[in-house]
């Protein structure tokens, strides 16, 4: 069957199931996801098997981070870290700026760490803040998610932007600073329509799988060993990052940064980083609340069964991304770029931009729609010369990568489940806040490389 059918007929299941029928949207993903491999072209029985294959990559991933982020999650909660942090931010910025620190919070730690990361952190924070204020629980949420988002789609070390600079022949650096100089717009006008949706929509905190109810104790803990929990993985991640980087960069102090690498490398795996980060709020847990053994292990047993819900629903919406790529919908985009379709100025930045968006939609994974669209533009450019730096290019890709996420996207699912939010009120705001921040960066993009093309 023609790609498009099969991606219609996907759409049609996942939708139907969970909006119309209101099944679990585990089964209605794994459903649409047999049946698009079936569908698409090759071998059945190795069609079948690329639903587990692509369910495993994803759980694989994000399992263990997950369940981690969970326990640390509910730590943080009883021992009061999470309410000590909200103060603070509170006390510092006012009431009414809640939400610009959790954006800003965002914004700066996803600099070097994975979005899905970053939110599992964060999401604790906007429902402390939530229980502080009482209001504009989804402002906190979709703060949180214009911060980390913009960021994790522009600006390296994240596989898409890093992809993209190599593909189109962009220094790093130079990817680097200008990813982060579209980001920040992209990221404040997200902080906007966040605020402007939330008086428009209102969205109850939902009681969230792995979040275990622990009552606040009366006397909370200080603020910089309740930021420690989130600091601490960021921190340690972070500096793998930096050491790769100046090991590379710095070739004077090549032997240093190369002894430090295995020491690194280790500490700063996104597994080790947040296991050490749950050890740190469960001492924390322990301090404030001297629970016994099962109140321990109770707490830890109920954050890693809620944990185990969110990893099957994230895994699921992998492997129906991972059945629409068997399926070659990509094939649906390249088809209507043709090799006549060479051009340069705007017109082939509104085409990258176009091209990804087609690309996220019909597949899913922002990752892969940078990457694959950075190849078709890098061939259609080979030997033009542009009116402006490549690094444009690719910031207008990376824009186009967040324009049409929905229910093929883990994001989605990590917004939903974590942040506990209904799927039909998480299309409602994750998608257009996602597509809100990447077209402000397609805005951004089209300004600066007519007014600072870098030449």
């Amino acid at each position: 069957m023609p790609p498009l059918p099969i991606l219609l007929l996907g759409f049609a299941v996942v939708l139907g199931a969970i909006i119309g029928l209101r099944l679990h949207a585990f089964l209605a993903l794994v459903a649409a996801a047999i049946l698009v491999a079936l569908l698409a072209p090759g071998e059945p029985a190795a069609k079948v098997a690329a639903v587990a294959d692509g369910f495993g990559r994803t759980a694989g991933q994000l399992g263990v981070i997950v369940a981690l982020a969970a326990i640390i999650g509910g730590a943080m909660s009883g021992s009061g870290a999470s309410d000590r942090i909200v103060r603070g931010f509170v006390n510092l910025l006012g009431e009414r700026r809640g939400a610009q620190a959790l954006g800003a919070t965002a914004f700066v730690l996803s600099l070097p760490v994975f979005f899905d990361t970053i939110f599992f952190l964060l999401a604790p924070l906007a429902r402390s803040m939530y229980r502080t204020t009482g209001r504009d629980y989804l402002k906190y949420l979709l703060a949180v998610s214009a911060g980390a988002v913009a960021t994790h789609a522009l600006v390296p070390p994240h596989p898409g932007p890093l992809a993209m600079a190599t593909a189109l022949g962009v220094d790093l650096g130079t990817m680097v600073l200008m990813g982060i100089v579209v980001a920040l717009p992209s990221a404040a006008v997200g902080l906007w329509f966040a605020a402007w949706l939330s008086r428009r929509m209102t969205v109850e905190a939902q009681p969230v799988a792995g979040a275990a109810e622990v009552p606040v104790p009366a006397v909370l803990p200080g603020l910089v060993p309740s930021l420690t929990p989130v600091l601490l993985p960021v921190l340690l991640i972070s500096s793998n990052t930096i050491v790769t980087t100046l090991r590379t960069a710095v070739p004077a102090g090549a032997a240093t940064w190369s002894a430090l690498t295995p020491v690194t490398s280790i500490l700063g795996n996104p597994n080790v980083a947040l296991f050490l980060a749950a050890t740190v709020a469960l001492l924390l847990y322990w301090r404030a609340q001297r629970p016994s053994r099962a109140e321990l292990s109770r707490l830890v047993e109920s954050s890693l069964l809620g944990a185990g819900a969110i990893v099957l629903i994230v895994g699921a919406g992998g492997a129906f991304g991972a059945t629409l790529q068997l399926a070659d919908v990509g094939s649906l985009v390249r088809g209507f770029v043709g090799a006549g379709a060479q051009g340069t100025g705007v017109a082939l930045l509104l085409l990258a931009f176009t091209v990804s968006v087609a690309l996220r939609t019909a597949q899913g994974s922002a990752t892969v729609a940078m990457i694959t669209t950075a190849g078709m533009i890098a061939a259609m450019i080979k030997g033009v010369a542009l009116p402006f730096h490549p690094v444009y290019i690719a910031t207008a890709i990376a824009g186009g990568s967040l324009v049409g996420s929905w229910m093929n996207d883990a994001g989605f699912w990590v917004f939903s489940r974590v942040g506990g939010v209904s799927e039909a009120d998480t299309l409602r705001s994750w998608t257009p806040l996602s597509a809100v921040v990447g077209t402000t960066a397609l805005v951004t993009t089209l300004l600066l490389a007519l007014l600072l093309p870098l030449r």
